[in-house]
């Protein structure tokens, strides 16, 4: 907390006046336009200001710091004068309205269903069928019973978004969350599962964007512990610091609930509420910030004890009985698993094997682990002893587990997963007899079996060999130039596992190739995976993504006139990373929701305090080096050659500013020579992508496909 704190205020006191480092500041080149449909339009002017920044010593010249101004009318003009600019262009690209149509049909699928939850014999889940603009929320007694309606919330349009929910023990009531436009900002609210009635709660503030939702009923299931944010005073907005856990009794207004857990713990605090069967314990993970270890705090009686601190490196836990299994990483970069019981006695259950822990969940008198390799993922079960009983019968390569449906006792689970060529689908997994049984699947629009799935591996610049999945279909060999979207993501643990193309087959059927890298940054392989790609290695991110474009290059593929990259979010941050350190390498990139100001991210917007533990803080002069050799806005070139770039973003975002999409698409603008389109859009109405409508996600992908499909050459339908 106190850096971050001392380094606010240090920017603060570094604003140098604007007239001192102007000199450094070389004028826009003179543009060499392109033919696009025609000649391609001159994007709008971005004046540029002498700000800047001194941080340990250092200079940090900063031009179009004016763009973080969202509420000024000249940053509201430039929005509106770059939205029509990016529209004009896109218009002039002739594949447009055939890939919109045809992302649209392949979008139509059957019903889709996601999420499942099991609680007192009912099976929860999410239900959608395209093109709703929301999913519904369902219930249905498990197995057999019949699906029914709980919440629908398409009559707004699909504004309101369902953010979390949360049934009780027996299954009688389900708490869940929503939230507007994008924000994620959650209102809870609760149903009375067996009439469909909602009850008169109402609970704001309930966490969202910075730190996540979560709540834990209490086991008379009378009230519910859950994660909010300090109420705001009257006629002010919510603050996203400082969240607490605070206890509600139904039917009592959202005031008179009572922090319980939390308080002065972290100004960055998340929380991740584990009850156990019944509801008897309660366990919760708390975080420091996003993309550390978690600390794992034991409710007992009325009182918290601290059952592990962050030296056993927890990433995730569930409850096995009564007894809470905690994936520890510490000593075993691939995972253990450690028990505590309810007095916060610790030992080993399960040690260390092969392919990273990813989940763990109870099963008849045992339980079940997720683990990966790469690019690859399977599921094993354990008896209550932690002996191996098999590895489920599941495709060996190409899929990825979404989740498991499970209650402790029960010999049957769901099991969530899909693949590159496999539409999401459910499999009732019976532990004694060993059997998977389809209970649910996705019907796609197209047929899927002419995909074909290759690998091939890049080296990085340390030696590390980064794997990379290439999909084509049947028959389609590397000619040494087909058309070739590469993605990445690297950060936060999170994982780039195999997932159903869907829509993006209208890029496959016309000859291009997909390509997906699993760099570090993500837990593909183990926690040390991920920290090889954290604070001052977060560069190793970057030459990863770079090794995997160079051997899709070597192994014919494609070559640089058509390969394309695209990434959002942290991979946002990837994307403009490729951009400026090699911008000679791609031909396009599409950035979503993306960093690119990394050293005024930390200090200047609620999410990058949160982000400290992935990025490490520029109040570190060692980590301000790593970071302003790194960050994209810092290094772009005036005068240079810039591959096509087209960035979304979307006004709401609570998880990464909009101001950054603005300042990076001004420099590159005025930086490029190339005359390739340098391309913004800002949806007003939306924000990181989560919980984002049916529309707006088909949306995303035809435009995406469109921008590619020009400036990759894709060859006609």
């Amino acid at each position: 907390m106190r850096p971050v704190l001392v380094l606010s205020l240090a920017l603060l006191a570094g604003t140098v006046a604007r007239g001192a480092v102007a000199q450094q500041m070389p004028a826009p080149p003179q543009r060499d336009v392109s033919l696009i449909g025609g000649r391609m339009p001159e994007p709008p002017a971005s004046p540029r200001h002498a700000d800047a920044s001194v941080l340990h010593g250092v200079t940090v010249a900063d031009p179009y710091r004016w763009l973080e101004h969202s509420a000024d009318p000249a940053v509201t003009a430039w929005i509106k004068a770059q939205n029509a600019y990016t529209e004009q262009v896109l218009a002039t690209m002739p594949d447009g309205k055939a890939m919109n149509a045809r992302v649209q049909q392949l979008a139509i699928t059957s019903t889709t269903r996601s999420s499942p939850l099991l609680a007192g014999g009912t099976l929860f889940y999410l239900q959608e069928t395209p093109p709703q603009p929301q999913p519904q929320l369902m219930a249905q007694a498990w197995p057999d019973g019949t699906p029914r309606v709980l919440v629908d919330l398409d009559a707004n349009g699909g504004n309101t978004a369902i953010t979390g929910y949360w049934p009780s023990p027996s299954g009688r009531y389900l708490a869940y969350g929503t939230a507007e436009g994008g924000s994620e900002l959650t209102t809870l609210h609760v149903l009375d599962v067996r009439s469909g009635k909602t009850l008169s709660d109402a609970l704001p503030w309930a966490g969202g964007g910075t730190t996540p939702q979560g709540l834990a009923w209490d086991a008379d299931e009378k009230g519910f512990t859950y994660v909010r944010f300090p109420p705001p005073p009257a006629g002010h907005e919510v603050v996203q610091f400082h969240a607490v856990l605070v206890h509600h009794v139904l039917g009592e207004p959202a005031m008179k609930d009572v922090a319980v857990f939390g308080k002065d713990y972290s100004k960055v605090a998340e929380y991740r509420l584990l009850s156990s069967p019944g509801a008897k314990q309660l366990a919760v993970l708390a975080n420091m910030g996003d993309g550390g270890p978690a600390e794992v705090w034991l409710r007992e009686g009325g009182t918290w004890k601290k059952a592990l601190g962050d030296a056993a490196d927890v990433r995730f836990a569930d409850w096995v009985g009564q007894r809470l299994y905690a994936a520890s990483f510490a000593g075993a970069p691939r995972g253990k698993l450690l028990a505590l019981d309810a007095g916060g006695k610790v030992s080993e259950a399960l040690d260390q094997r092969a392919g990273a822990l990813q989940q763990v969940a109870p099963i008849a008198d045992g339980f079940l682990v997720v683990r990966s390799l790469g690019p690859d993922w399977w599921v094993e079960q354990y008896d209550h002893a932690a002996k191996f009983v098999r590895r489920l019968p599941l495709p060996a390569h190409g899929i990825g587990i979404a989740g498991i449906a499970a209650e402790q006792g029960q010999d049957h689970a769901l099991i969530d997963y899909d693949g590159w060529t496999l539409p999401s689908r459910w499999a009732e997994y019976d532990a004694g007899a060993g059997t998977l049984k389809t209970v649910f699947e996705v019907k796609p629009a197209a047929d899927y079996s002419k995909v074909e799935m290759h690998r091939i591996d890049g080296t990085s610049k340390d030696g590390t060999r980064i794997p990379v999945t290439v999909l084509a279909m049947k028959g389609m060999t590397p000619n040494g130039a087909r058309p070739a979207i590469l993605y990445g993501y690297g950060g936060f643990d999170i994982p780039v596992a195999p997932h159903f193309a869907g829509a993006e087959l209208a890029w496959l059927e016309r000859g291009g190739v997909l390509a997906f890298a699993n760099i570090r940054g993500g837990n593909e392989n183990g926690e040390l995976w991920h920290e090889q790609g954290q604070r001052l290695h977060k560069q190793n991110v970057f030459d990863d993504f770079h090794a995997a474009a160079l051997a899709l290059i070597d192994t014919h593929w494609t070559d640089r006139k058509h390969l394309g990259i695209l990434g959002g979010s942290n991979g946002g941050l990837l994307m403009g990373s490729q951009i400026v350190q090699h911008p000679g390498d791609y031909r396009a990139a599409v950035s979503m929701v993306g960093i690119y100001d990394v050293i005024r991210h930390e200090t200047e917007f609620a999410n990058g305090a949160y982000n400290v533990p992935e990025y490490g803080t520029v109040a570190d002069p060692a980590q301000f080096k790593a970071t302003l050799a790194y960050s994209p806005l810092q290094n772009v070139q005036p005068r240079t050659a810039y591959p096509a770039v087209l960035m979304t973003t979307g006004a709401n975002d609570p998880r990464v500013a909009p101001w950054q999409s603005r300042k990076f698409a001004a420099a590159l603008q005025d930086a490029t020579t190339s005359g390739r389109p340098i391309l913004l859009l800002t949806r007003m109405n939306a924000g990181h992508g989560i919980g984002a409508p049916f529309s707006q996600r088909v949306g995303n992908t035809a435009l995406m496909l469109t921008f590619f499909a020009q400036e990759l050459d894709l060859p006609a339908k």
